[in-house]
């Protein structure tokens, strides 16, 4: 789907949603209606038992497309938590080098940050990021880290820590931006409502000889079609719309880095 769909806020994009889906089962009724008094006995040869093994042919058309769509949330909340932690470890850890060291890697971890959040998080959600461009901030914080010469035992250990949380945290990031790319391809939408239609449509036959029972029947299989790609529609990017991941976790670690900062002040 495309990026003003998942734009739009949730009560809009169920409302188009729905509408297309009904639409959908509107043309379906009316060609079914007016083709139903030549086709009357073909009609109603339409066994009735078709209908449970296509309802339950699109759950499991559902079921299939929805196990991406979670799985890449997960991933999505899992990567920005992992990143944040690991830079947390980075400005506690940081307190080992008082001084200018302290002061540059805190400085470079908030530069980050604030890069990430302003910049990063709205290309991730048009999918407009790649892996290309490695962060400043946290490549000369590596740097920072490894040209250190340590003190002490506790100062060894220490700059290895900090070395491994900011690779993780570099790892993370490349994970986050991967599942940005990652949607629901068109060829499982057309497929689910391909589905749906084929429902709808005998629906539609097996009852065209009752038009109340026909509306009332493919309305709410309608309506169970529309709310679950709405579910799927709401949570097929992670990056965007009003159910996305937000830099929050990140954004919690500033706080720490200008506590620490003003202490050491």
């Amino acid at each position: 789907m495309s990026d003003w769909l998942h734009n739009l806020p949730l009560v809009w994009m169920g409302l188009v949603v729905f509408g297309f889906t009904f639409l959908v089962a509107a043309a379906i009724y009316a060609l079914v209606m007016i083709l139903a008094p030549g086709h009357a006995r073909s009609f109603k040869a339409v066994s009735p038992g078709m209908l449970p093994p296509l309802g339950i042919i699109f759950g499991l058309f559902v079921g299939f497309t929805a196990a991406q769509v979670w799985s890449d949330g997960a991933q999505a909340h899992a990567a920005v938590d992992r990143e944040a932690s690991a830079l947390r470890s980075v400005v506690l850890l940081a307190a080992i080098f008082p001084g200018e060291t302290e002061t540059r890697l805190r400085a470079l971890i908030a530069s980050y940050i604030a890069e990430a959040a302003a910049q990063e998080w709205p290309l991730m959600a048009h999918r407009a990021i790649t892996l290309t461009p490695t962060p400043h901030a946290l490549a000369e914080a590596l740097q920072v880290t490894l040209a250190l010469d340590p003190a002490s035992h506790g100062q060894q250990t220490a700059q290895r820590d900090i070395a491994a949380a900011l690779e993780s945290a570099m790892d993370a990031r490349r994970q986050r931006i991967t599942i940005s790319q990652s949607e629901v391809h068109w060829v499982k939408w057309l497929c689910l409502y391909l589905q749906a239609v084929c429902a709808l449509g005998a629906i539609a036959m097996v009852h065209s000889d009752n038009r109340l029972a026909c509306v009332i029947t493919m309305g709410l299989f309608a309506a169970g079609v529309a709310a679950s790609v709405l579910l799927i529609a709401a949570h097929d990017r992670p990056f965007i719309g009003d159910i996305s991941v937000g830099p929050g976790s990140l954004l919690q670690v500033m706080p720490a880095v200008d506590g620490a900062q003003s202490k050491s002040d």
